[in-house]
């Protein structure tokens, strides 16, 4: 990826439309039952990763919840590496082992994909703990959505970043709702960017389908951390265009207040900016578009291709190395008995 300066316009919207195809080729396969397990997918939250990304270097870092494939590819994980890994097989950028929720690239600074609500803004934490250690003037980005506001080790999280002043950017792609419950139900703040206020953290409210809004506020903010290092909060008000998951019908919205959002879609927004500007024409944005959508596809022949992780693999990353090689019962020196332990044994 080039320098944040030198980074055009029409190479990120190329960017935004293979996260959507992607996506959408993701559920086809999803629903073909070539994936298995859960899927999140994040058609309609473009403009954030993708403006966050564009304001960032190569070697910052990034970590994010479950919803991640976007910032994978955002990050430079490639088509191919994503789609495997999505089929669960040994080619995924996580060996196959992780599937759709942990999605991993140690080689472009991509630290996760974390299934637990809210259990990676600790680690995005520590991530920025190790810059300022270290003394070097990288950013951590750390990815969550509106449902990891109300738990503990979000808070606990915020507490440590402001203590130590951090090098780190909590980024909260609000798309309002927390699985299948709405924010205005879920949380007690009018606004979630007021959770930052209580920790002394500053924070603004981004509009996250505007990617020249994203890209800019976030780009003014780590200008801001890495002269001198301190958190900050952003809450991107963003929309997802289908449920929390593969298997959510999403019957809680209506179709008025999805149609609302599909009109201020957040590719079509950045294309008619372009295109105003001179910068675009329709029969280019249709070559993006057809580019976008060979790479994805191939991306599905690569995956279909790949192998199945060995068998032997199975206990890898789970067990200490060996620990799962001899197949026969534990042995015990304890007497035999009924296999109960007293109160005070199992004390």
């Amino acid at each position: 990826m080039q320098p944040v300066e030198q980074r055009d316009e029409v190479e990120m919207l190329s960017l935004m439309l293979l996260i959507r195809r992607f996506e959408e080729r993701a559920s086809q396969q999803y629903q073909a039952q070539k994936i298995g397990g859960f899927c999140h997918l994040y058609i309609g939250q473009e403009a954030v990763v993708t403006g966050a990304i564009a304001a960032i270097r190569d070697d910052d870092y990034i970590i994010t919840a479950y919803r991640d494939h976007a910032h994978a590819l955002a990050r430079g994980t490639s088509a191919d590496a994503c789609m495997a890994e999505l089929f669960g097989k040994v080619t995924g950028c996580s060996r196959g082992l992780g599937g759709s929720m942990h999605f991993f690239d140690k080689k472009h600074h991509m630290y996760g994909g974390h299934a637990i609500v809210a259990a990676h803004v600790p680690l995005g934490v520590g991530l920025a703990f190790a810059i300022k250690y270290r003394g070097e003037d990288r950013v951590t980005l750390c990815f969550f959505g509106d449902g990891a506001i109300n738990q503990g080790s979000f808070h606990e999280a915020l507490n440590l970043a402001a203590l130590y002043k951090l090098p780190i950017v909590f980024i909260c792609e609000n798309n309002l709702f927390a699985m299948g419950t709405s924010v205005k139900r879920s949380t007690s703040l009018r606004q979630i960017v007021d959770r930052a206020e209580g920790y002394d953290i500053p924070g603004e409210i981004v509009d996250g389908m505007n990617f020249r809004e994203v890209r800019d506020k976030v780009a003014e903010i780590v200008d801001s951390i890495r002269k001198e290092a301190h958190p900050a909060f952003l809450e991107m008000r963003t929309y997802r265009y289908r449920g929390h998951s593969m298997s959510d019908p999403a019957s809680y919205r209506t179709k008025q207040e999805l149609e609302k959002y599909r009109l201020d879609d957040p590719i079509t927004r950045l294309r008619a900016q372009l295109t105003r500007e001179g910068k675009l024409t329709n029969e280019q944005f249709d070559l993006l578009d057809k580019r976008a959508k060979e790479t994805v596809l191939a991306s599905v022949k690569f995956a279909e291709k790949s192998p199945q992780p060995p068998l032997d693999t199975l206990y890898d990353y789970t067990y200490a190395n060996g620990a799962a090689a001899d197949d026969s019962p534990a042995k015990s020196d304890e007497p035999e008995g009924d296999g109960v332990a007293s109160g005070e044994e199992r004390r």
